[in-house]
C-alpha cells in the first residue's frame, strides 16, 4: 500500500506529488480526495497538442480514466516516473525503458530521429527535434507515409513519370516536406492515359470529316449556334403568320434607343438584335446585310466550316443548308463529349502510350511500397512525440486536477487562469475563459465572489473573447456595466474590455465598514432634496397662481406680515430655534462631564452600532467564497471546495499602491480653493459649540453676571454666600439652591 502525503491548502487536504512514485501510484488514491474528477480541454493554458493526446474519446474532456491511462502508458515506457516531476521538453535515452517492448521501439525510433537530424552522438531528446519532421526525413528517401517524393526514384525515367503524374492530378506532402506521389495518384494517372488512348482511337472519316480542321470547324460553328436558330425560327415564324415579322424584327423604339450613343460594332447591346432581317423563307447572309457585332463571326463560321463543308461559293445558309451542317458535325461533337483523360491529354498519344506500355507504373509502385513498409516503424515518431509532451506537462496538468497546489502558490500560476484585467486602478488575475456569460453566471453565482463578465476585442483585428474576472479587494460599487478597461492574457497580448454583466458580492471589509455610512448620507441627500423640491415647486406653483389670478397686477407688491401673523411666525422660529439648542445642548452637557477616554469609547460604540452588523456579517460571506462554482461553470468537474481566504484575495486583486521610494508632492496647483468655505464651516462650528456651551450654562462662571444663562438676583446671592458658609464649616460639599426672585 502506497504511503501518501497531504498538506492543508485552501481549508482541505490536498495530495503532494513527491517523486514519481506518486504519480505511478495515482490509481490507488481515492478520487473522493482528487480536487477535480474532469477538465475541459478548451479554456485552459496547457499544450493543446498534450490535451488532445489525453482526450482519448475525443469529447472535449479529461476525465479521471483517461488521466490513469497515461499514467500506465508511462510506466511502461520509462525506466521511472521521476523523469515528469521535472516538467521539461527534453528527455535522456536512458530514461527510457529498454527491458520493455513498447521502450525498445520507442528508444529505437528517438535514436533514429536523432541520426536523421545528424546528432548520432547526443544522449538526449528534445520535443524540437521531434515537431519538425520535415527536418526529419528531408535527408531520406522512404519515411513511411506511402508518399514518394520525385528524387526517391534513382533512374531519371522514372523521376520524369513522377513530375507528369504531379502536374495532372496534384501532389501529396511527404513527411520530408516535398511534393510527392502516393499509390492513388499513380493509379488515377494511368487510368487516364489508358482512357484517352481508348477514347482517341474510336474515330473515322464520320467523326472527322475536316481531318485535323474539324474541331476548328465545329469551333467555329459552336460560336454562332444559338444565333443562327434564333434567326431561322424568327424566319419561320414570320412565314407561320406575317404579322410576327415586325415585332421579331424589333420595333421602331429599339432602334431610336440608340440613336443618342456612340455605337460600335461590339457595343453588347447589338449583340441581343436578330443576326439579319427577318423575313420568311430568307436566306441568312454570311459576309453581307448581317448584324455588325456578329459579322467577324459569321465570316469565320463562312470561311472556317461553310466553304469547305458546302462549297466556297456559298455565301448565303438556308435553313437545309444549316441542318446539313449541323448533321455533319454532330458525330465529331459526340465523340469530343466522350472524351476521356482530359488530365493528361497534353502529353499526347505517342508519350501516352509509351507511358502505358512500358514497366513505369510497377516501378512507381514499387517504391511506394518499399516507402509504406516502413509505416509501423516510423510511427514511433508519433509515440516519442507523446512521451515528450507528457514528460514536460503532465505533472503541471495534475498540479491543477488531482490537487489546486497551483492555484495556491502566489508564485505560480492555475492553468485555468487566462489573464490579468486592469480596471478601476486595481489588477484582477484571478480570470476565467467563458463561452456563454448567462450559463456560466447561473451557476458562478454561488461562488459569493464579486465577478465582472467582459467583452474581449483586439482592435484592427477580428479577434474576440469573453472572460470572467473575480474582484476580491477594494469596491464594488465602482464596477459598472459599460466600464472599460485592458485585459492582458498570458501571452503578453493587450485586449480592449468593457463590462457586459455583473454579478454583485460583498468584496471587502473595508468596503462593508462604509456601506451604512454611504447609506445613512443617501438617505439625508435623498430627503432634502425631496424637501427643497417640495418647497420649489410650491414657490413656483404659489407663483403661477398669483400671476393667474385675475385682478392681480404685475406691479403689486407682496402684503406684509402684520399684528397675529407676524406673532405667531416669530414664536414659531423661536421655538425652533429652542428645540434645537435644547437638543445640541443635552448631547454637549452630557458629555461635558465624561473624562477624554470614556467618550473616545462612546465615539467607538457608535462606530460598532453602525458599521459592526454590515462587517460582521460581510465577514460570514467572505469566509463562504468558492471558487469551485466558478470552476463548475467553466465546465470543470470540482470535486471539493476551493476556499477564497482573504490573504488570497489580496493577492488575486491588487490595489494602486505607490512604489516605496517614491517622492510626493502634496501641493496640488489645480485643487479647488476651499479656504473661505472652511473658515465659514469653523466659525459656523465654533458658534454653535459656544451657544450650546452657554445655554447648558456651563460658561457662567466665567461670564459677566450680565450674559449668564442663569442669572442670579442679590437675594439669592445672599442665600448663596450663606450655603456656602455652612458647606464649608461642615466639611463638605455645599448644596446651592437658586430662587429666581422677581
Amino acid at each position: 500500500m502506497h504511503k501518501w502525503r497531504f498538506c492543508r491548502t485552501g481549508g482541505l487536504d490536498q495530495v503532494v506529488f513527491r517523486n514519481g512514485a506518486d504519480i505511478a501510484n495515482l490509481v490507488e488514491l481515492d478520487q473522493k480526495l482528487w480536487t477535480a474528477l474532469s477538465c475541459p480541454t478548451r479554456g485552459v493554458r496547457l499544450d493543446a497538442k498534450t490535451l488532445e493526446l489525453l482526450d482519448t474519446d475525443k469529447d472535449g474532456r479529461i476525465r479521471v480514466p483517461e488521466l490513469l491511462a497515461a499514467v500506465k502508458w508511462l510506466s511502461a515506457r520509462l525506466v521511472s516516473l521521476d523523469t515528469l516531476m521535472e516538467g521539461v521538453e527534453t528527455l535522456r535515452l536512458d530514461a527510457i525503458s529498454s527491458t520493455t517492448v513498447e521502450g525498445k521501439l520507442l528508444l529505437a525510433s528517438a535514436k533514429r530521429i536523432l541520426a536523421n537530424l545528424g546528432k548520432d552522438s547526443a544522449d538526449a531528446i528534445s520535443l524540437a527535434d521531434v515537431s519538425d519532421t520535415a527536418k526529419i526525413f528531408a535527408g531520406t528517401r522512404f519515411n513511411g507515409d506511402g508518399i514518394v517524393p520525385v528524387d526517391a526514384a534513382e533512374d531519371e525515367a522514372t523521376q520524369k513519370v513522377l513530375a507528369e503524374i504531379i502536374d495532372a492530378f496534384g501532389a501529396e506532402t511527404d513527411r520530408s516536406g516535398k511534393p510527392g506521389v502516393n499509390q492513388a495518384k499513380t493509379e488515377a494517372f494511368f487510368a487516364a492515359a489508358a482512357a484517352y488512348l481508348d477514347w482517341s482511337k474510336r474515330v473515322d472519316s464520320a467523326v472527322l470529316p475536316l481531318g485535323d480542321q474539324t474541331a476548328a470547324a465545329a469551333a467555329a460553328l459552336a460560336k454562332v449556334r444559338v444565333k443562327i436558330d434564333d434567326y431561322f425560327t424568327r424566319c419561320r415564324l414570320s412565314a407561320f403568320d406575317s404579322r410576327a415579322v415586325a415585332p421579331l424584327s424589333r420595333t421602331d423604339a429599339d432602334f431610336a434607343a440608340f440613336a443618342p450613343q456612340d455605337l460600335s460594332d461590339d457595343l453588347p447591346e447589338l449583340a441581343a438584335l436578330p443576326l439579319s432581317q427577318i423575313s420568311a423563307g430568307r436566306d441568312l447572309p454570311l459576309l453581307e446585310g448581317s448584324n455588325p457585332y456578329w459579322a467577324e463571326a459569321l465570316a469565320c463560321f463562312q470561311s472556317t466550316t461553310v466553304a469547305p463543308l458546302l462549297g466556297a461559293d456559298c455565301t448565303a445558309l438556308s435553313y437545309g443548308q444549316w441542318q446539313e451542317l449541323k448533321g455533319k458535325l454532330a458525330p465529331f461533337e459526340t465523340w469530343i463529349a466522350a472524351k476521356a483523360g482530359t488530365e493528361v491529354a497534353a502529353l499526347g498519344e505517342e508519350r501516352l502510350g509509351a507511358l502505358v506500355a512500358g514497366n513505369a507504373k510497377n516501378a512507381i509502385s514499387a517504391l511506394i511500397a518499399k516507402d509504406a513498409a516502413l509505416e509501423a516503424e516510423n510511427a514511433q515518431i508519433a509515440e516519442v512525440d507523446k512521451l515528450l509532451r507528457l514528460n514536460a506537462n503532465l505533472v503541471k496538468l495534475l498540479n491543477n486536477y488531482v490537487n489546486m497546489s497551483r492555484l495556491y502558490d502566489p508564485k505560480d500560476c492555475a492553468i485555468f487562469r487566462v489573464g490579468t484585467l486592469y480596471m478601476d486602478a486595481r489588477a484582477s488575475s484571478l480570470c476565467f475563459h467563458v463561452e456563454n456569460i448567462a450559463a456560466h453566471s447561473a451557476q458562478a453565482g454561488a461562488s459569493k465572489c464579486c465577478l465582472v463578465y467582459c467583452d474581449l476585442s483586439r482592435p484592427g483585428s477580428q479577434e474576440k473573447r469573453t472572460v470572467c474576472a473575480a474582484f476580491t479587494a477594494g469596491f464594488a460599487s465602482t464596477l459598472w456595466v459599460g466600464r472599460n478597461g485592458i485585459f492582458y492574457d498570458m501571452e503578453g497580448k493587450d485586449w480592449d474590455a468593457v463590462i457586459v454583466k455583473t454579478v454583485d458580492n460583498a468584496i471587502s471589509l473595508k468596503e462593508a465598514f462604509w456601506d451604512p455610512w454611504r447609506k445613512i448620507a443617501a438617505m439625508i441627500s435623498g430627503q432634502v432634496n425631496k424637501m427643497l423640491s417640495a418647497k420649489q415647486d410650491a414657490a413656483l406653483a404659489g407663483a403661477a397662481k398669483k400671476i393667474e389670478a385675475p385682478g392681480a397686477a404685475a406691479g403689486d407688491a407682496p402684503k406684509k406680515m402684520e399684528g397675529a401673523a407676524l406673532a405667531s411666525t416669530a414664536a414659531a422660529l423661536g421655538i425652533a430655534v429652542g428645540l434645537i439648542s435644547t437638543a445640541i445642548a443635552g448631547v454637549v452637557g452630557a458629555i461635558a462631564g465624561l473624562p477624554v477616554w470614556k467618550i473616545a469609547l462612546g465615539l467607538v460604540a457608535i462606530l460598532l452600532l453602525v458599521s459592526g452588523p454590515s462587517m460582521l456579517l460581510t465577514w460570514f460571506k467572505l469566509r463562504a467564497r468558492d471558487v469551485a462554482p466558478i470552476l463548475n461553470a467553466c465546465g470543470w468537474a470540482v470535486n471539493r471546495r476551493l476556499r477564497l481566504s482573504l490573504k488570497l484575495g489580496r493577492i488575486f486583486t491588487t490595489e494602486a499602491t505607490l512604489p516605496a521610494d517614491s517622492e510626493r508632492q502634496m501641493n496640488d496647483p489645480y485643487a479647488d480653493d476651499n479656504r473661505v468655505r472652511n473658515r465659514v464651516i469653523v466659525i459656523a462650528l465654533l458658534v454653535l459649540i459656544t451657544a450650546a456651551l452657554w445655554f447648558a450654562g456651563l460658561l457662567d462662571s466665567v461670564l459677566p453676571d450680565q450674559i449668564k444663562r442663569h442669572a442670579a438676583s442679590p437675594g439669592c446671592r445672599i442665600k448663596n454666600e450663606q450655603a456656602k458658609a455652612n458647606c464649608a464649616s461642615a466639611s463638605m460639599e455645599p448644596t446651592i439652591r437658586i430662587e429666581r426672585t422677581t
